[in-house]
């Protein structure tokens, strides 16, 4: 079943990067107390998602905040030192926490999942963003596979 507005996100273990390398938290320990701006790629380092969607995000990190976002996160369905790399490729310095659902089960949690077997690609996330206000979420904005418009910072900015 999809995540829609209102409901609250699972409570998933998930691995960023921290002071000291990998770590772990639970979905609670990171959105807990906070509004979170997430979005989601289907893979870091593709085309869309690095020439357009992350930098969105990077772009317009201080604007985002200024409207009451404590936190930016970007989660993809791949491990956390890919991600890493990703970030550290495109500058995004503390702009935005990196979150590795590398066993899907947040993709899943949250039903945003797609079929990219036909390009190579596997089952993946899909793309799109949220705002989430301690845990629950308060707006959604989802992608087809393979489009990039609802999901943009730009887009998220306009509705906050």
């Amino acid at each position: 079943m999809t995540i829609k507005i209102g409901d609250t996100l699972p409570d998933i273990e998930l691995r960023f990067m921290g002071d000291k390398g990998p770590e772990k938290k639970t979905v609670r320990d990171l959105f807990g107390g906070k509004r979170v701006a997430l979005f989601a790629v289907p893979g870091a380092f593709t085309a869309t998602c690095s020439n357009k969607h992350a930098p969105s995000y990077i772009a317009h990190a201080d604007a985002l905040k200024a409207k009451g976002i404590d936190a930016i996160f970007c989660t993809s369905t791949t491990d956390i030192f890919v991600l890493e790399a990703w970030a550290s490729s495109m500058g995004a310095g503390d702009k935005i926490t990196m979150i590795a659902d590398g066993n899907f089960e947040f993709a899943r949690g949250v039903g945003l999942t797609f079929d990219g077997s036909a390009f190579g690609m596997g089952e993946r996330s899909q793309r799109y963003s949220m705002v989430v206000s301690d845990g629950v979420v308060e707006q959604l904005f989802t992608e087809n596979p393979g489009t990039y418009e609802k999901s943009s910072a730009e887009h998220m900015l306009e509705n906050l």
